[in-house]
């Protein structure tokens, strides 16, 4: 029984400076608010075409999926979020060379 005190107080211990070290922080991020990313984003936003091309595409809603310039815009999307250039379609080569 001895050793049941001294783990418990241990416990308390820890379990305090956790919580002080939880408000600590809770309050110096209040102090020091981050810089905010959405304004940078409206910026970045106004000076992208591509952009600008999705909130139309966005508008449109269901009238949109038959929309051949959303379909670009999409595609378009796509390729720069996988990290791929834009290939335009390669002419067929014949075969009676």
């Amino acid at each position: 029984m001895d050793g049941k005190l001294p783990a418990r107080l241990g416990a308390i211990v820890v379990v305090a400076v956790a919580i002080t070290a939880t408000t600590t922080e809770m309050l110096r991020k209040r102090e020091n608010p981050a810089p905010s990313i959405r304004s940078q984003a409206a910026v970045d936003a106004q000076e992208d075409p591509l952009r600008l091309a999705q909130r139309r595409c966005q508008q449109l809603g269901q009238a949109a999926t038959s929309d051949v310039e959303c379909l670009r815009v999409w595609a378009q999307t796509r390729d720069r979020f996988l990290g791929r250039t834009s290939v335009r379609a390669a002419p067929q080569a014949t075969e009676g060379r």
